[in-house]
């Protein structure tokens, strides 16, 4: 339930990825957590397979992403045009998001996940097709509507596991996710060397969806079924901090198999009407404050990484080489961080609120120090702590999100959010743009601008995440 339900506020996050066979070991140590709410070893064995599933996601992505600029222009296509057809998908995103998410909710994720795999298949399998600017433009169609494999991924690890865990199995997620755009892109630019290497390319990535989808399929859903009754019947059986929203919203969870599949077969209509009335009470509800935080703060990163090759060079006069190294190596600590957020949220006593303010603290001042750098030595240092305050804060934003919306509209929220972070794509190319006419230094600087008026947000509203004057979760 989204609204009047009783939610802990600031529950912890999981981390993606890799190392995934110490969880139930780590969940252990966690104080003891008890029969209720925790994964047991058959979901511990569902949430490794869907680690895989975000690492192969990403990584067929990023095998293709890099190299389709310069497929469109080798079709002819003029740079207007090709701006215009690679907007296409963040447009499509933008609208899409909340509704796959809601539909996910409605008919269950297992359905839902697999007809975005198969059909971002589709589009994948018509890019190593498009010999016209026409056929590349059709195959974005798909993949812009579709290609929403994380965000159910993430709404099913959030039906899968307790509150308390689910920083933890989060940052896990999104670090073996990271792993997967990290290693693409260097397969991607052996493959383009081949003869017709864009084309190969293109229907590889397309196999590993077809593969991903094969692996959903496979997946133990009796176990997710099972772990996730177990999850509801503990969250019954413990006290919580209760946040309402406005207007009093009840969202049913439609992960439950029986429910799922009845709904599958509902008219469309029926399925229409219902995700419709769901984001109206998202839209109507009081979670304004942490999607205005989310879209601050994603449009601030952007903002640092907008000229970030470019201001180096004219600041520093360092090539865009050393520019490419020092952002691989940011991604590889933003891995690193998701495996540590278990480690952290235990430090924060599982309290996401103040983990999030702080973590966007650092990140605010860090950019600051990039703004000022005199010296290339000061950049490194702050992309060196930037690349753990931005991913644990990417966290824990979604964690507040569930937290605090409910669990039972996981799949809604997390759309909600992701097209929020499409508005930030949009938006942050053209302050940018603005911004950089002044000064090389200028997109950090108003990032540090937009960082700061977050914080305060955060702060106006402390009272709505406190409970007999502390953020915390509630005690599992």
């Amino acid at each position: 339930m989204l609204g009047a339900a009783a939610a802990p506020v600031a529950a912890t996050r999981r981390g993606p990825a890799a190392s995934a066979g110490r969880m139930e070991e780590e969940e252990d140590d966690d104080g003891g957590r008890g029969a209720a709410g925790s994964p047991t070893v058959a979901s511990g064995r569902f949430v490794r397979c869907l680690y895989a599933v975000g690492f192969l996601d990403l990584f067929g992505v990023s095998l293709v992403v890099p190299l389709m600029s310069l497929h469109i222009k080798s079709l002819g296509a003029s740079h207007t045009v090709a701006g215009i057809i690679g907007s296409l998908y963040g447009i499509m995103q933008l609208f899409s998001s909340t509704f796959v998410g809601c539909w996910s909710d409605i008919v269950g994720r297992r359905y839902s996940l697999l007809a975005c795999i198969l059909l971002s298949a589709l589009g994948y399998f018509l890019l190593g097709t498009s010999t016209t600017v026409f056929l590349f433009a059709l195959s974005r169609v798909p993949v812009g509507i579709f290609k929403h494999t994380l965000s159910i991924s993430k709404a099913l690890l959030s039906d899968l596991v307790s509150e308390r865990d689910r920083p933890l199995v989060m940052g896990r997620f999104n670090a073996a996710s990271s792993v997967g755009f990290i290693l693409g892109p260097v397969v991607g630019g052996y493959l383009t060397e081949l003869e017709g290497g864009f084309y190969q390319t293109s229907f590889i990535c397309a196999s590993i969806f077809l593969l991903n989808a094969v692996l959903v399929w496979m997946l133990p859903w009796s176990e997710e079924n099972t772990g996730n009754r177990e999850h509801q019947q503990g969250t019954k059986g413990t006290g919580s901090f209760s946040a309402k929203a406005s207007h009093g919203l009840h969202l049913k969870s439609a992960t439950n198999g029986a429910v799922a599949s009845g709904s599958l077969f509902r008219s469309p209509w029926i399925q229409v009407a219902t995700v419709l009335k769901r984001i109206k009470g998202i839209a109507c509800s009081d979670l304004w404050d942490i999607f205005l935080v989310r879209l601050l703060m994603s449009v601030t990163i952007l903002l640092y990484y907008s000229n970030f090759s470019l201001a180096l060079e004219e600041r520093f006069g360092v090539k865009p080489l050393f520019a490419g190294y020092l952002l691989s190596y940011s991604s590889a600590l933003g891995v690193l961080a998701g495996c540590l957020l278990g480690p952290i949220t235990r430090l924060y006593q599982h309290n996401t609120y103040r983990l999030l303010l702080h973590s966007s603290t650092l990140t605010c001042t860090l950019i600051l120090l990039y703004a000022s750098a005199l010296s290339i030595w000061m950049v490194i240092l702050s992309s060196t702590f930037l690349a753990f305050s931005t991913t644990i804060g990417r966290t824990c934003i979604i964690d507040l999100e569930l937290t605090i919306g409910g669990n039972e509209a996981s799949g809604t929220l997390l759309g909600v959010g992701q097209s929020v972070t499409s508005v930030g794509r949009i938006v942050a190319p053209l302050l940018a743009g603005v911004a950089q006419e002044f000064s090389p230094c200028g997109p950090p600087s108003l990032a540090v601008g937009l960082a700061l008026v977050a914080i305060l947000i955060m702060h106006a509203n402390k009272q709505k995440y406190c409970s007999h004057g502390n953020v915390k979760l509630k005690n599992q």
